[in-house]
């Protein structure tokens, strides 16, 4: 597995300097090489594993070493980090193994006293027994725990009080859910599920929405039949819960904002059994393509793939039944999917809110008097969910808040919420249910 692991350490290097998206970087990378399935297993899991744990394993370096992390290279740090990773979180590879593989990696480097000290540093955490650094105080000893940036566990506290932040960084780390939606259109979940399980895969049916699904599936879901027959989208159950927030009618017009790459546009229009009107909307054209093709597929007609600057207002787009707005956000929720996310620059973050709600504002313009319109976002911050909320509502009068709904259980009677992934097992989400009073 040695090429597996070189290429895990490109991969790391390359999302560092180049910001790059971790699922795409890992799909685009496994595509150019000609690994064999069980490497390619092992090349994801090392690479999501050292993104998750970042800040776990440079703690490690750090207190093993004269150096801190910073004071390496990019890729002997990562050399490092991979095999720290390997040796703290894969028991299907022997401590030994992980120590040798690294040193050969690092024996590829100019400079011939690279792999003496990766061999050194990564002995001395064994001969200390595995141990993590204990931290300065507690907020460096969660950093260090779940790998957190200390601003983002500050923030957390301070936003949503101790225990729900216990719980963010408790879920923060692991595999998500492989949740998906079921199309029923012209068929029953029970058709769909029984071609899934023909296929021999697993699932567990949701307590929630009767049309969801967690798959339990070794590949990818995209290579499933029932997936690429249009029985199926991938989508987590919070974003189906804020599609039910929403309940679209059979008939409808709806406009899907921020639509891409278009699974609540879908959700939306199997809701509607595929009548109505859903204008599905993104400013750029090759995401408006991955809506369109995404459409085709499901076999929905009602769709209207669409380019369009949700901070314009555009004539093409009619007065809706329903408008949702899911906006652009900084994707905190969503962490355990994306662990890159969580090291970026909280000033990255800042300009967001004004952006959120200049599109909520043109979003509102769109909506019929007795409308919804729905606020979404899938990341867990304040300043970028109930202010911009509570913002719009004291500027535009002609919206109120509104009841979530029944599916919500004990909390339908709320007008807003903030879903954590502890409460259903999904991705930390926002959801805010308005309507057009006049």
């Amino acid at each position: 597995m040695s090429n597996a692991r070189e290429i895990v350490v490109k991969m790391l290097t390359k999302t560092e300097k180049n910001n790059s998206y971790s699922n795409i970087l890992l799909s685009d990378t496994l595509k150019k090489y000609d690994l064999s399935t069980q490497d390619k297993k092992f090349a994801s899991a090392l690479f999501y594993g050292v993104l998750e744990r970042k800040l776990t394993l440079d703690g490690i370096i750090t207190d093993n070493s004269a150096n801190s992390s910073k004071k390496l290279s990019d890729d002997v740090r990562n050399i490092i980090r991979t095999g720290l990773y390997q040796i703290l979180y894969m028991d299907s590879v022997p401590d030994n193994a992980a120590v040798d593989e690294s040193v050969k990696l690092a024996k590829k480097n100019k400079n011939p006293a690279v792999s003496g000290f990766v061999n050194a540093l990564l002995r001395e955490f064994l001969r200390k027994g595995k141990k993590l650094p204990g931290g300065k105080d507690r907020i460096d000893k969660l950093c260090i725990e779940y790998s957190c940036p200390k601003w983002l566990i500050r923030k957390w506290m301070s936003e949503y009080g101790e225990d729900v932040c216990m719980q963010m960084l408790e879920t923060s780390l692991g595999k998500a859910p492989d949740t998906v939606r079921i199309n029923t259109v012209g068929r029953t979940v029970e058709d769909v599920l029984k071609i899934l399980s023909d296929e021999g895969i697993s699932f567990e049916r949701s307590s929630l929405i009767l049309q969801a699904a967690d798959l339990y599936y070794s590949g990818s879901v995209e290579s499933t039949k029932a997936y690429k027959m249009g029985l199926i989208h991938v989508q987590d159950i919070a974003s189906q819960l804020c599609v039910a927030a929403l309940d679209p009618m059979e008939g409808d017009i709806v406009a899907d904002l921020c639509a891409a790459p278009g699974g609540k546009s879908f959700t939306i229009a199997e809701k509607m059994n595929n009548t109505g009107k859903v204008y599905s909307c993104d400013l750029h054209d090759n995401r408006v393509n991955l809506i369109r093709a995404g459409a085709q597929r499901l076999g929905l007609s009602c769709v209207i793939p669409m380019k369009n600057d949700a901070k314009l207002f555009s004539q093409d787009i009619p007065a809706a039944d329903r408008v949702l707005c899911d906006v652009p956000c900084s994707g905190l929720g969503v962490i355990r999917r994306k662990p890159e996310i969580k090291y970026k620059d909280p000033r990255e973050f800042q300009r967001l809110s004004q952006i959120q709600y200049d599109i909520l504002k043109m979003s509102c313009k769109y909506v019929k008097v007795g409308g919804i319109l729905v606020y979404s976002t899938c990341t867990l911050s304040r300043d970028e969910n109930d202010r911009v909320v509570d913002r719009f509502l004291r500027e535009n009068p002609d919206f109120e808040s509104c009841p979530l709904g029944e599916i919500f259980g004990d909390d339908k009677n709320r007008t807003r919420i903030t879903l954590t992934p502890g409460k259903y097992n999904s991705d930390g989400f926002f959801v805010a249910k308005l309507k057009r009073i006049r």
